[in-house]
């Protein structure tokens, strides 16, 4: 399985550089994983509504334009449907089941998604009904795919 996690903006803190690298290395052993970040577009403090509606929109062209066509597309969402580990692990193994070998996790930038990136998506994804920093949405993903792979393996991991 490939699994592609693209996402705006560059990481700057050091402490989620070190657990997302950490869960990527053990991610390793199941799946090809990679993080794929694209520019965030340069705004200032205070948008009107249109102006937050072009951000999105420029960010969600350079999102678009790294993937292909026959990748499955999960965006994350605030809007998206929850899910347990254990759903999101069976939605892993259906998707390689049914040869869904491509798989992009999409995450915004600080405005969220453009509508045409969540009209691409295959699929919506909530972790919370709070709003997280993007950044540190990145390692709670990286570990959440890691605990699928272990749970779809029955192999142990702290609860």
């Amino acid at each position: 399985m490939n699994i592609s996690i693209i996402t705006v903006g560059k990481l700057k803190e050091k402490y989620l550089k070190q657990g997302i690298e950490e869960y990527l290395k053990r991610l390793s052993a199941y799946a090809k994983v990679e993080v794929i970040e694209v520019a965030d577009e340069k705004a200032p403090e205070e948008l009107s509504e249109l102006e937050m509606v072009q951000v999105k929109q420029k960010e969600g062209e350079r999102i678009l334009a790294k993937i292909s066509q026959d990748t499955y597309v999960i965006a994350l969402a605030i809007q998206g449907k929850l899910a347990s580990s254990e759903e999101l692990a069976d939605s892993l193994d259906k998707l390689a089941t049914y040869g869904k070998s491509k798989i992009a996790f999409v995450i915004g930038g600080s405005l969220g998604l453009s509508s045409e990136v969540i009209k691409r998506s295959n699929e919506q994804l909530s972790f919370s009904r709070m709003t997280f920093p993007h950044q540190l949405m990145r390692l709670i993903l990286v570990e959440q795919i890691y605990r699928a792979f272990r749970i779809n393996r029955g192999e142990p991991y702290h609860k």
